[in-house]
């Protein structure tokens, strides 16, 4: 039996719908004429056959279901569909039918996701073809379809004022109704909506460019949320951190640890750094609250937190006459700088301690912690007693000095408190004068004031003061005639004598010396030796002096890689202990290495064949790994200290000179000149040696034009001179309230930022070092900035004033590597006799108020005078080169070196052993 002409309608109808975007729709009178009137005798063989292609494609893995299939042939055959035929069509609608409700429900869910409340003329379409409600039994007459289509217009006609009324109905789309046909404007509203896709599709296609122009793939709405959303997240990191690193820029302008930012700042502050550029073109917001704040924590915070606090602790038992002072797991940390990460060591009577290191390893550090100057960041220090008196000569002593001052008034400045009584009592005494009989009750006063003020003075010894500072004087080497005299009017070496002096005044327990030796000649030198071996006070001392330490300590610190190792014994016997221990340390970490590489191969090798063995062999070695028995990595020296003056310009074959020169100082008292000569040339490497207060550096200022001499003249004479003067005193001539990186722009001529970082790299200034003030730099680093600066600018005449002061031995080494390939005029004072003989060429001694020129270096200088032979003999420290003679360089020679052209090929190409390696290129190529 054939099925009735109701189930065929339905499913046609129902198919109709399911497939709506793709069909060729008629109107909709067409329709409902085809479903009322088809005949019961088609032939439903040609139909089925025509159509199983389409109704199969979702089988064969295609995406359309039917296409290009003309329904209305298909209701014109003979016979209808069979009842198998019509269920798999039924089937096949209504899953078509339920995914495109929730593609619906999808778009609309987007459309609410992008912020608008338009009617979706598609929804609106479907939902009204929905709306057909066809009776399966029986066609529908004409009464039941004007009724039907009646209604519909005007649940249509309600939707589209309450759509109007959210302000989400397009103007453009007309509201359905009057006489019109209704299914026929639905189904225009869905070819408008498929005319909407298609354009939007199109703009999307043109906007999904990367950023060299090129198209790239289009992807789904899912894709491009997922994109979005990653996009988003990425703004908000990149947000964030550049939010810490404006805070952590700010706290270092401003020098405050707690800088705090809200979050439109943090916004600002990415947006600026981005330049303004955006996630799909809108702009990220920032999800924190009004109240949140983004702190940058520093590493130094973070040590603080997790670490007990520093302590300062006292022994419970000490003999009488014993002092000691102890650092215990010490640990200082500057910001996110680690200068020292667990120090321990001591100073006891007996001691005297050489604290060594590389500039920056945090050895003048150290002495401000045991001074009580600098709080550690963790760490215990140890007191023997709690009235412990420590005395530190700092690097920049003379900065303390007045220069108006006498000398002994400079030497009673130390006795602050006790001065402060003696005033106190003069002005009592002046005031008491003042009064009479009739101030009885003022009287009684001011007489028990002094009184009080009398008993202090007692138990101070006030009295005694000067005669106290007379016997230092005469200890430091100063004449009893000397005592008016101004400290302006001291040289260096005997300005280290007063500060000295200052700080043995002071009577410590505990005598801590910074570069003591800076500024002192030989015989200063020798007589701080010999004074330091005969105090039985415990000292520290810092110095860059290896002969020095090597004669007066018996214990060596060592201060490397943020850690300090104690040696018993000289500089000399601290060479070959350390030698020792740093062979044994790398033997023992290279075969430790070793042998966790080949631990880690066998179980690279063996983890899927043995996996239980590779998992317990894994355990030990991770738990070798974390123990103490780990031995770590040695410490890593950097790069050496390098660099090379500019190319000098031109120099003329006259330098400088000097005729008939006098100077004196004090109305002549401190004559230091009398009818000096020296004629300076071109090339010239002049050392200018002599004890101190003989006038070396007044020689320099003379040249320079800073001083003006009494009489006669001392000049630069040479065309196209171009001079660069070193001072002696670098806090002197830096402007200690500028930064590292404002100082050398300062004193740039046009060079880039990055050609500046790149030049302070090679001086050691690297990372948030350019940002320290120069106020917070050490001696050292004073003096590399000042080289540093002499860099910027080429010049074919440098006059250096102790240029060695405060530097280590790898930086004296690369500055004599560069004064040795400088291509000009050079004078130098210095008193490091090691750097004077890799360097000069010419000394100039003065002698009886003379400049005397010898022709020679200084190993020719020390065979001339055999004395100094004899004392610089004595001095020479085992295992360290002794002097000889300068290193001769061919400047002429490593121009023309430079200067041949490079014509290409391998640097080895003259050494190549294969001499039939060109025959057998040319007959592989072809070439006979």
């Amino acid at each position: 039996m054939k099925p009735t002409t109701s189930y065929t309608a339905l499913g046609i109808l129902t198919f109709l719908l399911a497939n709506s975007e793709t069909l060729a729709f008629t109107t909709s009178t067409q329709v409902f004429r085809k479903h009322t009137f088809l005949s019961p005798n088609h032939n439903a063989r040609s139909a089925r056959t025509d159509a199983s292609p389409q109704l199969n494609a979702k089988k064969k893995g295609g995406k359309q279901i039917v296409s290009d299939v003309d329904f209305l042939d298909l209701l014109d055959d003979d016979e209808p569909l069979s009842k198998k035929d019509q269920i798999k069509a039924q089937k096949a609608a209504a899953k078509a039918a339920k995914k495109k409700k929730k593609e619906s429900s999808t778009e609309a869910t987007n459309v609410a996701d992008n912020g608008t409340n338009k009617l979706d003329p598609k929804a609106a379409a479907a939902a009204a073809l929905k709306k057909l409600d066809f009776d399966d039994d029986e066609p529908m007459s004409a009464k039941e379809k004007a009724e039907l289509e009646k209604k519909l217009a005007k649940e249509a006609k309600k939707k589209a004022k309450e759509a109007q009324a959210a302000g989400g109905m397009d103007e453009n789309v007309s509201v359905p109704g009057g006489k019109k046909n209704k299914k026929a404007a639905a189904l225009k509203a869905l070819e408008e909506m498929e005319r909407m896709e298609a354009q939007m599709a199109a703009d999307a296609q043109n906007q999904e460019l990367d950023v060299n122009g090129n198209a790239v793939a289009k992807m789904s709405k899912k894709e491009l949320k997922e994109a979005r959303k990653k996009a988003e997240k990425e703004a908000e990191k990149k947000a964030a951190k550049e939010a810490k690193k404006a805070a952590k820029k700010l706290a270092l302008e401003d020098g405050d640890d707690d800088v705090e930012m809200d979050s439109a700042e943090i916004d600002d502050a990415a947006k600026k750094q981005a330049g303004g550029v955006t996630a799909n073109g809108v702009d990220v917001q920032t999800t924190a609250t009004n109240d949140s704040t983004v702190k940058t924590v520093t590493l130094e915070e973070r040590i603080r937190k997790e670490r007990p606090p520093p302590r300062i602790r006292v022994m419970e038992s000490s003999q009488p006459n014993f002092s000691s002072l102890r650092l215990e797991n010490i640990g200082v940390t500057f910001r996110d700088q680690e200068v020292l990460k667990d120090v321990t060591w001591g100073v006891q009577t007996g001691d005297r301690i050489g604290l060594v290191g590389h500039n920056g390893a945090g050895k003048t550090t150290q002495l401000r912690i045991m001074s009580g100057e600098l709080e550690p960041t963790t760490g215990d220090v140890v007191k023997s007693k709690s009235d412990l008196r420590v005395a530190m000569l700092r690097q920049e002593f003379v900065d303390e000095l007045i220069p108006d001052r006498t000398l002994m008034e400079e030497f009673m400045s130390v006795f602050e408190e006790e001065n402060q009584i003696l005033l106190d009592l003069r002005e009592a005494e002046a005031q008491l004068e003042k009064m009479t009989v009739d101030d009885a009750d003022e009287m009684q006063k001011v007489l028990d004031r002094m009184q009080k003020l009398q008993s202090q003075a007692e138990a101070k010894d006030v009295y005694a003061l000067e005669s106290r500072a007379k016997k230092v004087m005469n200890v430091m080497g100063f004449e009893d005639d000397e005592e008016d005299y101004l400290v302006a009017m001291f040289s260096g070496g005997w300005k280290m004598r007063i500060g000295l002096g200052k700080v043995l005044l002071k009577d410590p327990n505990i005598l801590l010396l910074d570069e003591p030796t800076n500024h002192l000649d030989l015989e200063s030198v020798e007589w701080l030796e010999e004074f330091l071996q005969q105090q039985n006070i415990p000292m520290v001392i810092v110095s860059h002096d290896r002969e020095f330490l090597d004669r007066v300590c018996n214990k060596i610190v060592d201060a490397e890689g943020g850690i300090c190792t104690e040696y018993d014994g000289n500089y000399s016997r601290f060479l070959k202990l350390k030698k020792s221990r740093m062979d044994a340390w790398h033997a023992a970490y290279n075969a430790q290495e070793k042998k966790i590489k080949e631990e880690r191969q066998w179980i690279n090798k063996f983890k899927l064949k043995q996996p239980q063995a590779t998992k317990q062999r894994q355990a030990q070695l991770e738990k070798l790994i974390n123990s103490d028995e780990y031995v770590k990595k040695p410490p890593f020296v950097g790069k050496p200290f390098k660099f090379r003056f500019p190319d000098a310009p031109r120099l003329s074959p006259e330098v400088a000179d000097i005729k008939g020169l006098c100077h004196s100082y004090g109305n002549g008292v401190n004559r230091l000149f009398d009818d000096a000569e020296l004629f300076i040339e071109k090339n010239d490497r002049i050392a200018v040696l002599g004890p101190n207060g003989c006038g070396k550096s007044t020689l320099l200022r003379l040249l320079t034009g800073k001083e003006t001499p009494d009489k006669g003249s001392a000049e630069i004479v040479g065309l196209n001179i171009v001079m660069k003067y070193f001072e002696q005193n670098q806090a002197d001539a830096l402007d200690l309230s500028k930064t590292v990186i404002e100082t050398v722009q300062a004193s740039s001529n046009g060079q880039s930022y990055n050609e500046l970082r790149a030049l302070l790299g090679q001086f050691l200034f690297k990372g948030d070092a350019v940002e320290k003030k120069v106020e917070n730099l050490s001696g050292g680093e004073k003096a590399r900035l000042s080289l540093c600066c002499m860099m910027l600018e080429p010049a074919n005449l440098l006059i250096l004033d102790e240029p060695t002061n405060h530097l280590d031995i790898p930086a004296k080494e690369m500055l004599e590597e560069a004064l040795q390939h400088f291509d000009g005029s050079v004078i130098i004072v210095s008193h490091d006799r090691y750097f004077i003989s890799r360097v000069a060429t010419t000394i100039v001694a003065v002698e009886d108020k003379k400049l005397v020129k010898y022709q020679g270096d200084y190993k020719f200088y020390m065979d001339r005078t055999k004395d100094l032979k004899e004392k610089v003999e004595q001095r020479a420290v085992k295992g360290v080169e002794r002097i000889s003679s300068a290193p001769v360089i061919d400047l002429e020679a490593l121009k023309v070196e430079g200067k041949k052209k490079n014509f290409g090929g391998a640097k080895t190409a003259n050494m190549v052993s294969r001499k039939n390696k060109g025959i057998k290129n040319a007959k592989r190529n072809g070439i006979q």
